[in-house]
């Protein structure tokens, strides 16, 4: 199978790739992680030229160029490892752009597009529980409480969309500005260095106003299936970038008379992270494709396979890239480190391979029963 990006899609990547080269130099990423690992100024620039609205439909002013303009954009700052929190961003408009009314999409929006409002995405359960918050009732509104961990860019945004769990078992899904009483953020350090904070709920209050209208754990399981692909994208370019600079290094690296590529082990280890690379891509697109063609089962299936192969696949590649560097791989001012970084954070964040695998497992089972359902009726 495979994917060709249409004149727009490829028009849309070389705008990133011209965007995030002119602006993301390894001495602006190495500002911006003193800084708190967000780049404001690059997050401007982004959305000045459209960029930050390329994968949301025209209705909410966007580009319309759904999960397939998502791939192709975060791939381009993977590949420069940037300091904005793109993937986080993207998934919480694109939730709003799909399940908010249309006060909350003309509230939120235009801001996020303009790059005047930052938004991100509070997702992640706890043991024994879908979601991190839970929600009280409180008159016409809602109390949230709960520890929902690290969380992307939670320092910087404006607003975070959070899923959170109501005593009968409901889920709802919410925008909660983070200026509202109740909510407490810490800013965190992570292994990539990305803008994280740690963010507390102690009865923080939102109105209907702030809820995403829908079915709760249906919006949660979009959220989370953006989120996947999102996270393979930005793996795509960490790998394939880091790949490339690998190569190049092999290359010119002369040992014993002869360039290091030029050994069997090198050349086999390097083809083998080329194929994982391939891997993580075809997925990533696929998925992508999937859910732009409306097939969300099967999409919620293959954003799982994608984020196997990037959990899975994406540590296997920064370690041998970092590897095949030599003694120079270690060296934490050296740009192949800050890619190792990433490669791991990204994994991590997307969860574990074996995890992964069981709850395809589960996904795969309910397809097939709804399969053998549909063709007997």
């Amino acid at each position: 199978m495979r994917f060709e990006l249409d004149d727009d899609l490829r028009a849309a990547r070389d705008l990133a790739e011209r965007i995030f080269a002119d602006q993301a130099s390894v001495e602006r990423v190495k500002a911006a992680e003193a800084a708190g690992g967000f780049d404001r100024k690059l997050w401007q620039v982004l959305a000045e030229a459209g960029a930050l609205g390329i994968p949301l439909p025209e209705s909410a002013g966007g580009s319309g160029m759904g999960l397939l303009g998502l791939v192709t954009l975060l791939e381009q700052q993977g590949r420069r490892v940037a300091g904005v929190p793109l993937w986080p961003a993207l998934t919480a408009a694109s939730a709003v752009a799909r399940f908010g009314g249309s006060a909350q999409v003309e509230r939120l929006l235009p801001a996020f597009v303009d790059g005047s409002t930052i938004l991100t995405a509070a997702i992640e359960g706890t043991v024994g529980r879908p979601v991190a918050a839970r929600a009280v009732p409180d008159g016409d509104g809602l109390r949230l409480h709960g520890d929902l961990g690290p969380v992307p860019a939670a320092a910087v945004a404006d607003a975070v969309v959070v899923a959170a769990g109501l005593e009968s078992g409901e889920i709802t899904v919410v925008v909660l500005p983070k200026s509202r009483e109740g909510v407490v953020v810490t800013e965190v350090e992570v292994t990539s260095r990305e803008s994280y904070a740690n963010v507390t709920l102690d009865g923080a209050r939102v109105s209907t106003t702030d809820v995403l209208s829908g079915d709760g754990r249906e919006i949660l399981a979009y959220l989370r299936r953006c989120a996947r692909i999102a996270l393979s994208s930005v793996q795509i370019g960490v790998c394939g970038e880091a790949l490339r600079m690998t190569a190049a290094y092999t290359s010119e690296r002369i040992q014993f008379g002869r360039p290091l590529s030029t050994n069997q082990a090198v050349a086999m280890r390097a083809a083998d992270a080329y194929l994982d690379v391939e891997q993580i891509r075809l997925t990533t697109q696929r998925a992508a494709w999937l859910a732009d063609a409306g097939r969300e089962r099967e999409s919620e299936a293959a954003a799982l396979v994608a984020k196997w192969w990037a959990s899975r696949a994406g540590l296997r590649v920064v370690h041998a890239t970092q590897h095949l560097h030599g003694g120079i791989g270690a060296d934490v001012d050296y740009p192949i480190h800050r890619y190792f970084l990433w490669g791991r954070q990204i994994a991590f964040s997307l969860g574990s391979a074996e995890a992964t695998a069981a709850e395809l497992g589960d996904v795969l089972e309910t397809l097939d029963a709804e399969t053998m359902i549909g063709a007997a009726s």
